[in-house]
């Protein structure tokens, strides 16, 4: 099992790589699109800013399940403290990983379940009902981003804690060495 949830996490991190990867490309040809029809043709087109806004979003939500995944997230005062003995460590991972499932979870909740509970008032339901003006497709495809970014950081998280027990046997032998 553990190597199940290792292997997706591996799995999501390149898919998610390379949708980030292509949506930076895309927003990067939009905006010069616009900037060329600005300001050569002095005629932008209406959906370039959306294409590029959009793109964006969600190129910023995959690289926060980059980072998480390569640990490459915000760690604060890591260079001013010395490195702590294992069991800090050990209350450091839980800590962080209870405040990760605080953030997440709730989040993910409410992407499917309203406030007042039921599907049809969730988050990913009332987006559903809204269209973009500019391009004319639901809204959902642009927010549905939320919850997946959710869900495969949240399969991050699982597969840090399956290598856990591995990472602390290799640590033990290393200290027996």
């Amino acid at each position: 099992m553990c190597a199940f949830i290792t292997g997706l996490s591996d799995l999501l991190h390149r898919i998610a790589r390379g949708i980030a990867v292509a949506a930076v490309a895309g927003m990067f040809i939009t905006v010069m699109i616009q900037v060329i029809a600005r300001y050569g043709f002095s005629s932008p087109p209406v959906w370039t800013e959306d294409v590029a806004r959009y793109m964006m979003v969600w190129t910023g939500l995959l690289g926060a399940t980059l980072s998480f995944k390569t640990r490459s997230d915000a760690v604060l005062m890591a260079s001013v403290f010395p490195a702590r003995p294992h069991w800090m460590s050990v209350i450091a991972e839980a800590i962080q990983s209870a405040a990760v499932l605080t953030f997440i979870l709730p989040t993910v909740y409410f992407c499917f379940i309203g406030l007042r509970g039921g599907f049809a008032r969730g988050y990913l339901a009332r987006q559903a009902s809204l269209t973009m003006d500019t391009l004319g497709i639901a809204m959902v495809w642009i927010a549905i981003i939320v919850p997946i970014t959710m869900i495969i950081i949240l399969i991050h998280l699982a597969a840090r804690w399956a290598e856990a027990p591995e990472h602390a046997q290799a640590e033990a032998q290393t200290s027996l060495d």
